[in-house]
């Protein structure tokens, strides 16, 4: 009996103790690592949501970047930090939606080894050509392929989302072209201004002002709808490919094991975010889309993410790399 009363009298401590992470949190400053340099699209973000989450949660929150093996070394370290939400994660689609189906060297988990706090943004990716090359839509893209020999095109990429992309791409068209990888953005767009290759995808926010230039074409967006950045621009889907749709993206997550409380605040303090006009100006001058979710919608989000690259993968003959 005296074991009886000694839990119930502990028990509303413990409630107590749980309910308390959400309405203490936070007492420090929240670090946001982001996995890679500065300057690239997921930096911009973190800088900007980590802006914006120190005026809603009345604490700074800093940036930090640890860069390397394609976002893995940032993204094991997040997995491995306290869950105590004083350590967040800021990627994307590379990191979390296609290196685990790219590397068998991969330290951590994107569905189990995080807290899903939230999707933050979708950027369209532009189907582009050199201007040498004698096409200007997806129809007449197609055609051109179908007349060479397969793999006759080189494509270029900066990373293993763009090249599954791409591979999606090339099997709704029923087409081959040859991947080049490259080490960055920029080295692949010089190749593609030197004629070197001849296609690439890549984000509407690297690709816009080229087109606006005339250096290169811009055929189509894979995003699901048009962009108030480039109306003028069709999507794929309009351009006669059924069904497809790819978009690059960032997200917000935890190391698993927070506190539910504590995602639930930073998921609503980000919904917030993300839902004003501020924000949603900033993003649009890039043709970036707000894109709030909750929790649950991300997880499953990054779940559907992986089965797709697997599958596109495995048709294109990909192997994982050590």
């Amino acid at each position: 009996m005296k074991k009886l009363i000694t839990r119930l009298f502990l028990f509303p401590a413990v409630v107590l103790a749980a309910s308390a992470h959400g309405a203490d949190y936070p007492q420090r400053a929240i670090r946001i690592i982001v996995p890679f340099a500065a300057g690239g699209i997921t930096d911009v973000m973190g800088r900007t949501i980590a802006n914006h989450l120190s005026t809603e949660l009345g604490q700074p929150v800093i940036v930090d970047n640890k860069p390397g093996a394609s976002g893995m070394i940032g993204c094991e370290a997040a997995a491995k930090a306290a869950p105590d939400g004083y350590t967040l994660l800021m990627a994307g689609i590379a990191p979390l939606g296609t290196n685990p189906v790219m590397y068998r060297q991969i330290r951590y988990d994107p569905v189990k080894s995080y807290e899903h706090i939230g999707l933050v943004a979708k950027q369209p990716l532009v189907v582009a050509l050199s201007t040498a090359v004698p096409a200007n839509n997806i129809r007449e893209l197609a055609a051109y392929l179908k007349q060479r020999p397969p793999g006759d095109m080189f494509y270029g990429t900066s990373g293993s989302s763009y090249q599954l992309i791409t591979e999606a791409f090339n099997a709704q068209l029923g087409v081959k072209m040859t991947h080049v990888p490259f080490k960055g953005t920029s080295p692949a767009i010089e190749a593609m201004l030197g004629g070197q290759i001849g296609f690439m995808i890549d984000p509407y926010s690297t690709m816009g002002p080229l087109v606006k230039a005339g250096k290169v074409k811009a055929l189509a967006l894979t995003a699901d709808k048009r962009s108030d950045a480039a109306p003028q621009l069709p999507t794929v889907i309009e351009e006669g490919v059924p069904g497809f749709e790819a978009s690059s993206w960032q997200g917000l997550l935890a190391p698993a094991g927070t506190p539910k409380d504590i995602v639930q605040k930073l998921n609503a303090a980000l919904v917030k975010i993300l839902a004003s006009d501020e924000i949603k100006q900033n993003f649009s001058a890039s043709g970036v889309q707000p894109s709030p979710s909750t929790p649950e919608e991300f997880r499953r989000f990054i779940v559907a993410e992986n089965q797709r690259w697997k599958s596109v993968a495995a048709a294109a003959g990909i192997q994982p790399q050590d």
